[in-house]
């Protein structure tokens, strides 16, 4: 169990997956902040989960999930630390965000404020970023390469 924990953490050395993975943390961070704990305008933990299963009705799980993903995957992430796994979830979250409130806006982002919502380019490129950490890993400076180093 423990060499099969180590080898998904194994990563290649480079900038590429530092660069992948710095950038979706950097980006999720703030949004995970205004989930979990109101800044930057947010509604914090318990207005988020009131807004996700009140008014979205999701299950409690999934608006756990959300909150998660966003706030201690973007820090795991940007750290470097199971970064294939919290990529994975990211991937599962954006397509999750995507079917339930972006498709209907189109691909495009209101950029303009000309319609009602925002479309759904924002999560193509961040999926496209975590599969280059997915395949890649942590790449330089990360958690992950420390961690398979002191085996």
């Amino acid at each position: 169990m423990k060499m099969k924990i180590i080898r998904t953490l194994q990563t290649d050395s480079d900038w590429a997956g530092l660069v992948s993975r710095l950038s979706i943390g950097i980006v999720f961070f703030p949004h995970g902040a205004q989930k979990l704990l109101g800044w930057w305008g947010g509604y914090g933990f318990s207005g988020t989960m009131d807004f996700f299963t009140n008014a979205m009705n999701l299950p409690w799980l999934i608006a756990f999930m959300v909150i998660a993903i966003e706030f201690f995957g973007a820090l795991s992430l940007i750290a470097g630390f199971a970064t294939r796994l919290w990529s994975a979830l990211t991937i599962i979250l954006c397509i999750g965000v995507v079917f339930s409130s972006h498709l209907e806006h189109g691909f495009f982002m209101n950029w303009f404020g000309n319609q009602q919502g925002e479309g759904y380019e924002f999560f193509i490129l961040m999926i496209g970023l975590c599969i280059v950490s997915l395949i890649n890993g942590g790449g330089k400076y990360s958690a992950d390469n420390i961690i398979v180093k002191m085996q």
